[in-house]
């Protein structure tokens, strides 16, 4: 058997592979959102080297398989070109064979459990991956989250995100938040969470500002480092923690099993 003392993990809103580096980006390449582009599948592959020395990798503002991203399923591409033995694909917002708006949780460790839920919102298509690793009593809960930009709506969707939680004693709650940890710690449903220990600005990934990219887990996991890495392959930049595991936390008797 082998035990787990630490995880590397890493929250990544990919932008469906499309890579911006300035704001009028969003002008001019505004029709990769909805039109395949030849150098998409390039980009995804400089997302995959990024993710490649991470255990557990949350993913938002995926395609799941659409005329956009040329049919391809980028979760499980990228957890191909990645290694990940383990991965997960939810749908959040299907538009048929135009886009199927998406996000993914990649994950050395089996998991014994993962489920979809529908977070709160007036509009339908926010959405969050719970997977569970090892026994209940003394497993890990990872919660992967999208939330939305309206502020009364994720102030819902963060207490939603509280209840899935709950009590529990080893978790993670990883994702593009849309909202800084000071609204996040304002609001009290994860009051029990810690995060990065300063704001570190994940958004515009080009001259970053914003910290809307978090990681927060429960005070049993010791955080050893946090960071956000220096790579412009969307328009956010992806968020990197290290925790070391308590010894009675057991993620699987073997990684990638």
């Amino acid at each position: 058997m082998t035990e787990q003392h630490h995880l590397k993990l890493l929250t990544y809103n990919i932008q469906v592979g499309i890579e911006t580096s300035r704001y009028r980006h969003y002008l001019t390449r505004a029709w990769r959102y909805a039109l395949p582009f030849r150098s998409r599948r390039e980009n995804l592959n400089r997302i995959a080297q990024i993710l490649a020395p991470y255990d557990l990798v949350a993913l938002q503002e995926t395609d799941a398989g659409s005329l956009r991203s040329n049919y391809v399923d980028q979760v499980a591409y990228l957890a191909d070109q990645a290694d990940f033995p383990f991965w997960h694909t939810r749908i959040n917002r299907r538009l048929g064979p135009w886009a199927q708006h998406s996000m993914g949780l990649l994950s050395r460790y089996r998991p014994t459990e993962v489920r979809e839920v529908s977070l709160p919102s007036r509009i339908p298509g926010r959405g969050a991956l719970i997977a569970r690793f090892g026994e209940e009593a003394d497993g890990l809960l990872v919660v992967v989250a999208h939330l939305s930009l309206d502020r009364r709506t994720q102030a819902h969707q963060l207490a939603f995100l509280g209840s899935l939680i709950g009590d529990q004693t080893h978790a993670i709650l990883m994702g593009d938040l849309n909202c800084s940890w000071d609204a996040i710690r304002a609001h009290g449903a994860l009051a029990g969470l810690r995060g990065a220990p300063h704001p570190l600005p994940s958004y515009p990934s080009w001259r970053p500002t914003r910290s809307l990219d978090h990681i927060l887990v429960t005070p049993s996991l010791d955080i050893q480092h946090t960071q956000v890495v220096s790579h412009v392959t969307s328009d956010h930049l992806p968020l990197a923690m290290h925790v070391a595991l308590p010894r009675d936390l057991r993620l699987a008797d073997d990684p990638a099993v």
